[in-house]
C-alpha cells in the first residue's frame, strides 16, 4: 500500500488531533460516473417522493405504519396477521445488500442510499450554488461574521430548514399514509397539534442530519458501514487505488513536464490530493479500503481528469477488487455468492408462494374465554365464540355468514345473519355453534367452519368445540 503504517486506520477523517470535529468541504465532483449518479439519484428521488402518494389496486405503493402495525411494500398489504410475510421480505432485503456488499462493496451506500442521495445531490449542490466550491467554502468558513457571510448563511439555512420540512412530509406520509396526511394538510395544524409536533421533530432531525452532522452518519451511525468490514473480502470488487501501477518501485511523485517517471522508478499517482479534495467523507483513497468509503466515485472521476491532463493511463481508482489489482484475476462467482444468491432465490421463492396463497380475508373464530358448553334440549350441545373477519382489500365484502362443514350442527349470530366486513377493516362479534351430541367424537372436538360472501367461499377455519366427557 501507499503507507508503510496502518496509522490512518487508529481515527477516522472527520477528527482531528485534538478530537474536535475536522469540518469536511469537498470539491465539487464532475465526470461521467458523476452524471450517472445524478441520473440513478434523480430517479431514486422521484421514486421516494411518489411512493406514499401513488397506489396499486387502492394500496399505497410504500407505507410502514408502525403504530398501527400496517405495512404496504409494492403495492401489497401487510397486516398484523401477515407479520411473518413482513419479517421474510425484510431478510430478503437485507440478504440482497449483502450478496452485492460481497460482490460489489458499498455501492449501495454510495448509489443509492436515501443519506448519500439527499446529501450530495440536494444539500451539497445548493451548498455549492451559495457558498462556491471548496476553495470557497473554506474561505468562507474562515472569515469573519461579515455582512456576506450572514446573508449566505442565513439564505442556506432558511432553504435547508425548507427542504428538511418537505422530506418530514414525506416521511410522515410513509407512517400514517398519504391519504390521512393530506387530510391533516386540509384540516390545518390547528386541529391535529401533536402531529404538527411530531413533523417539527422530524424536521429538526433531518436538519440536524443534513446541514451538521453529515457524512458522520455513515462513519459513525450507520451499521452497514460495520456490515461493510465482514462481508468484504479480497474478491469483492469496490473502489480502489491501484497501488501497484501507482507506486512503483520508489513511490509516487510530483508531476513534472517530460520527466520519464518509469525509468525513475515513479508511479503514476502525482500526489495532486484531488482525490481527497473530492472525497465526501474527507479519507485518502489510496490508504487503501476504509470504513469511510461509501463508494461514491468521486475520486474516479477526478484521478481520471487528471490522469488525461498529464498524457497517463485512466483507471489508477477504479472499481477493482485487491486481487485483480495485485494477482490480475478477474472478477469471479465464488462459491460463496453463489450460495447468498441460492439463499436469496429461494426465500423470494417462498415469499412469492405465500404471497399467492395468501387469502383477502382473515377469520379468526375463538371460543369464549372462562365459558363452557351448554347442554340443550334435543341432546344438542352449544358453545359461544368470538370471530373476528379482517378484510385485507379495498372493496367490502358483503353478505358474509358462516356454515358448519366439518359437523351436522348450526351457527347462530348473536346480532345479525348476514353482514359486511369494511374494506381495510375488521368485523367482529359473537356467535353460538350447536351441535348434537351423537355428533360428538370426544371432549374436546375439533370443527371446522367456512365462511361465505353470498354462495362464494371466501375462507375457512378450525377451532374447538368442548362436549362433556361422556360424550367420547
Amino acid at each position: 500500500m501507499a503507507q508503510d503504517s496502518d496509522n490512518f486506520r487508529d481515527s477516522i477523517g472527520t477528527i482531528n488531533e485534538e478530537g474536535k470535529r475536522a469540518w469536511v468541504f469537498p470539491k465539487k465532483p464532475s465526470g461521467k460516473l458523476y452524471q450517472y449518479r445524478k441520473y440513478v439519484s434523480y430517479f431514486l428521488l422521484a421514486f421516494l417522493v411518489a411512493s406514499p402518494f401513488v397506489k396499486i389496486n387502492g394500496n399505497q405503493f410504500l407505507m410502514f405504519n408502525v403504530l398501527e402495525r400496517r405495512f404496504n411494500i409494492f403495492g401489497f398489504p401487510f397486516w398484523p396477521q401477515d407479520f411473518h410475510l413482513f419479517v421474510i421480505s425484510m431478510i430478503i432485503g437485507v440478504i440482497f445488500i449483502a450478496l452485492f456488499t460481497v460482490a460489489f462493496g458499498r455501492i449501495f451506500c454510495g448509489w443509492m442510499c436515501p443519506q448519500t442521495i439527499f446529501l450530495e445531490m440536494v444539500f451539497r449542490r445548493i451548498e455549492f450554488w451559495i457558498d462556491g466550491d471548496r476553495g470557497a467554502q473554506i474561505k468562507l468558513d474562515r472569515q469573519e461574521w461579515n455582512a456576506e457571510k450572514i446573508k449566505k448563511r442565513v439564505l442556506k439555512w432558511i432553504i435547508f430548514f425548507i427542504i428538511s420540512f418537505l422530506i418530514a412530509n414525506v416521511f410522515l406520509a410513509y407512517l400514517i399514509g398519504s391519504d390521512r396526511l393530506i387530510q391533516y394538510v386540509t384540516d390545518g395544524p390547528g386541529q391535529h397539534v401533536s402531529t404538527m409536533i411530531s413533523l417539527l421533530i422530524f424536521t429538526a432531525v433531518f436538519y440536524f442530519i443534513f446541514a451538521w452532522f453529515r457524512e458522520q452518519v455513515c462513519i459513525i451511525a450507520c451499521p452497514y458501514g460495520r456490515m461493510q468490514g465482514v462481508l468484504l473480502d479480497n474478491k469483492s470488487i469496490v473502489v480502489a487505488y491501484d497501488h501497484k501501477r501507482g507506486e512503483n518501485e520508489n513511490g509516487r511523485k510530483k508531476w513534472r513536464k517530460n520527466e520519464d517517471r518509469e525509468a525513475l522508478g515513479n508511479g503514476d499517482c502525482i500526489d495532486c490530493f484531488q482525490c481527497v479534495n473530492v472525497c465526501p467523507t474527507g479519507i485518502d483513497i489510496r490508504n487503501g479500503t476504509q470504513l469511510e468509503c461509501v463508494n461514491c466515485t468521486a475520486c474516479i472521476d477526478e484521478c481520471d481528469t487528471i490522469m488525461e491532463k498529464v498524457n497517463l493511463p485512466k483507471g489508477l481508482i477504479r472499481y477493482a477488487s485487491e486481487d485483480e489489482i495485485v494477482k490480475k484475476e478477474k472478477f469471479k462467482f465464488t462459491p460463496r455468492l453463489k450460495g447468498y444468491t441460492a439463499i436469496l432465490v429461494i426465500l423470494t421463492g417462498v415469499l412469492i408462494g405465500m404471497l399467492f396463497l395468501r387469502n383477502d380475508i382473515e377469520a379468526n373464530i375463538l371460543r369464549l374465554p372462562g365459558q363452557l358448553y351448554e347442554h340443550k334440549e334435543g341432546n344438542i350441545i352449544s358453545n359461544v365464540y368470538t370471530y373476528k373477519l379482517l378484510n385485507k382489500t379495498n372493496k367490502d365484502i358483503d353478505d358474509v355468514h358462516f356454515e358448519l362443514i366439518s359437523h351436522k350442527g348450526t351457527i347462530k349470530l348473536v346480532r345479525h345473519e348476514d353482514f359486511i366486513v369494511p374494506a381495510q377493516n375488521l368485523a367482529e362479534g359473537t356467535l353460538f355453534i350447536e351441535i348434537n351430541n351423537s355428533a360428538i367424537k370426544s371432549d374436546k372436538e375439533r370443527i371446522k367452519i367456512a365462511v361465505y360472501s353470498g354462495d362464494d367461499l371466501i375462507e375457512t377455519t378450525t377451532t374447538a368445540f368442548l362436549a362433556p366427557r361422556s360424550y367420547k
